[in-house]
């Protein structure tokens, strides 16, 4: 089993998290949606497997590509 990293495509605020810890995501399925400029942008599982870890929380900041997220992939 190999960790994946999840990075975010934009920089924004951590507006909502769909997925907790030790809960299992499908490939493409949002685990955190960010804010930015009113708009809301999912971020999504690049594969599917067990979200190992979370690296934010809601309202934290979030830079373009900065690792929010690590899966262990199935």
């Amino acid at each position: 089993m190999a960790d994946i990293e999840v990075r975010s495509e934009i920089t924004g605020k951590v507006w909502k998290i769909e997925v907790n810890p030790g809960e299992r995501v499908e490939e493409d399925e949002p685990i955190l949606i960010l804010e930015s400029m009113k708009m809301e942008i999912p971020v999504a599982a690049p594969k599917s497997g067990k979200l190992v870890k979370l690296l934010v929380a809601e309202e934290d900041p979030v830079e373009e590509d900065q690792v929010v997220a690590i899966l262990e992939e199935d």
